[in-house]
């Protein structure tokens, strides 16, 4: 299942502009900020789909009935671009146990490359509701190794994967590769072209170095 928030008309396709515009891209702190707030947005949709029941609430003045989401949440999100996402997700499931995947692309000489492991570092996830976040879905390869991954501890009620902007290529691997029910894709944007170098076009340049300035 592909969810797209930004389809419907909201202020999440002012934060995502930002994002790719080059010049406010110079502002690695509004760009963090901005990848924070799309994070809080995409977890105020994922929690329409959770599971809720009723609990009494006192106040200073009475007892209000209240529906209150039942899930146990954990967040895991892919370093370095994932981080300020992951804090957008904490803000809102404040009480959310909490994983993180180091990931990155391994060059050979020809050009071609390998998804690789540093660390990964995650909470039992069994029958929990799996929120596992990376700002590109470039190949998909990353998204599909650290959810294979992160199986290793255990298995989820449900998964929800979020990424900001993901190509077509990317998703059409997303799903055969991991084709479940219980597995839901949310995207922010989809965008027609994937370079030779796994780069999305026009997407926004290297989130990671964007937000944390660029690497050797």
């Amino acid at each position: 299942m592909i969810q797209t928030p930004a389809k419907t008309n909201s202020i999440l396709n002012t934060f995502i502009a930002e994002l790719r515009d080059e010049n406010i891209q110079k502002d690695n702190m509004r760009f963090r900020k901005n990848l924070e707030r799309i994070g809080e947005i995409f977890a105020y949709e994922i929690s329409k789909t959770f599971s809720y029941k009723e609990k009494s609430i006192i106040t200073p003045l009475g007892e209000s009935k209240m529906l209150i989401p039942e899930n146990e949440v954990v967040i895991a999100s892919i370093m370095r671009a994932g981080l300020p996402m992951h804090q957008g997700f904490l803000n809102f499931f404040d009480r959310a146990e909490n994983a993180f995947i180091s990931a990155f692309r391994k060059y050979h000489k020809d050009g071609t490359f390998d998804i690789q492991f540093g660390y990964m570092s995650s909470p039992d996830i069994n029958k929990k509701t799996l929120i596992l976040s990376d700002p590109m879905l470039a190949s998909g390869s990353s998204m599909v190794l650290a959810y294979k991954s992160m199986l290793e501890k255990g298995k989820p009620e449900h998964t929800h994967i979020v990424s900001i902007i993901a190509s077509k290529e990317g998703i059409d691997f997303f799903k055969k590769k991991i084709a479940s029910k219980n597995v839901t894709l949310w995207v922010g944007a989809i965008d027609d072209e994937l370079t030779a170098k796994a780069y999305i076009v026009p997407g926004l340049g290297d989130a990671g170095d964007l937000a944390y300035g660029a690497k050797e």
